[in-house]
């Protein structure tokens, strides 16, 4: 930039677009000589696999928005307020063109729309059942409640597996480094010897060297699997099969539908607690199930509504989805209370799933010790054996 002296400037300011941050600096009477992308600024939130807008940032975002309306601020006035104030340089950036959306006309929920990757449906359905139903500040409430309990169930399940699958590395990495660095220098030692080897040592000497002979072919195919996955995760078909796969997986089949269950009931029911009627909200609900093999089960719940029948005859004919659950439904169904039933079903559903995790890792985690300790074991004996045969020789 120069300015009216003819001095050159170097500024930085967030907008949406580069038109907008070059109409930024003119209006303050400054020459725009050139406009480019600062990528120093950029946070190393944009690595491939971490989501770039966390879910207690949008949390946060969505109750400070909630406290400016029900105070009376207007919806634009308020966001400029949140904007100024958000450090997340993706949420800011998105935050930035709903702005420019909602001045150029757009309602709250139709600004929100193209982000829905970056959180739910279930967020612009909410928001747009709220301007519909003139409670905009309630209806978010509602939504922070739901996007609290989806976080805290998520951190949950981490933090259960993130204890055995710490024990699970360090075993395989401690398998690692005595088979590929201890067992090659004992073996030399043994070899000047000229010992009679153990059988266990010269099994585990021989698959030392075959892993060492074998690694760069590992890691490249270790690489490719991981580009190939990557490339195809996005490919519907190869999804689907990958999560019907999981379905089969015994006792994790379990943990699965106890959660698709949970995440459908709990949407569900808020979609109906904003005003949403049922017909559009079952395709928003179905969508907030992980399982992608699940989503496609219920995919006929909204034609068989439309003809005439109940949601829990639906829900059996999907086949997926529990007996408990099905009952649930049909007793909220006759009892005209739907969204609350669905609310018990989620509740019950997150301890089912809860109390599987808890039994998995009380299983896994002896299990997992038992092997370490075996396999240090087995190595100590293969590197200590030789030892007692060389010094019963000596004798």
């Amino acid at each position: 930039m120069a300015t009216d002296d003819g001095h050159n400037l170097i500024r930085s300011y967030l907008a949406p677009t580069a038109e907008d941050c070059r109409k930024h600096f003119e209006s303050e009477g400054l020459c725009v000589l050139s406009v480019k992308k600062d990528w120093k600024k950029l946070s190393l939130s944009g690595l491939p696999f971490e989501k770039k807008i966390k879910d207690r940032d949008f949390i946060m975002f969505n109750q400070e928005l909630m406290a400016l309306l029900r105070a009376g601020y207007p919806i634009l006035k308020g966001l400029e307020l949140i904007t100024g104030r958000t450090k997340n340089i993706f949420l800011k950036e998105m935050l930035l063109k709903v702005e420019a959306d909602i001045r150029s006309g757009k309602a709250l929920s139709e600004a929100f729309s193209p982000f829905e990757n970056n959180f739910s449906k279930v967020y612009t359905a909410s928001l747009m059942a709220g301007e519909q139903s003139a409670n905009l500040p309630g209806t978010i409430a509602r939504y922070i409640d739901y996007a609290r309990v989806i976080a805290e169930t998520k951190s949950r399940v981490r933090s259960a597996l993130t204890y055995p699958t710490l024990l699970m590395v360090f075993s395989l990495a401690l398998m690692g480094i005595i088979i590929n660095f201890v067992l090659p220098r004992f073996s030399g030692f043994y070899k000047d010897f000229e010992a009679q080897l153990p059988g266990i040592t010269l099994m585990l000497m021989s698959l030392a060297v075959l892993l060492r002979k074998l690694t760069p072919f590992l890691l490249v195919l270790a690489a490719a699997g991981f580009i190939v996955l990557f490339r195809m995760k996005n490919n519907d078909k190869v999804a689907l099969a990958i999560d019907r796969l999981k379905l089969r997986i015994p006792f994790f089949k379990l943990i699965l539908k106890d959660t698709g269950v949970s995440l459908f009931s709990r949407t569900l029911g808020l979609l109906l607690e904003a005003g949403i009627t049922l017909l559009p909200a079952l395709p928003i609900a179905s969508q907030a199930i992980p399982n992608k093999f699940f989503v496609k089960q219920t995919r006929h719940l909204p034609d068989d509504i439309r003809n005439g029948g109940a949601l829990s005859d639906s829900l059996v004919k999907a086949g997926t989805f529990p007996l408990l659950a099905v009952d649930m439904v049909r007793i909220g169904e006759t009892s005209a209370n739907l969204p609350g039933m669905l609310k018990e079903i989620a509740e019950v559903y997150d301890q089912r799933t809860q109390a599987r995790i808890n039994t998995f890792v009380s299983l896994i985690e002896p299990v997992i010790i038992i092997f370490m300790g075996l396999m240090v074991a087995a190595m100590l004996l293969a590197v200590y054996l030789p030892i007692f045969n060389i010094i019963k020789m000596t004798r």
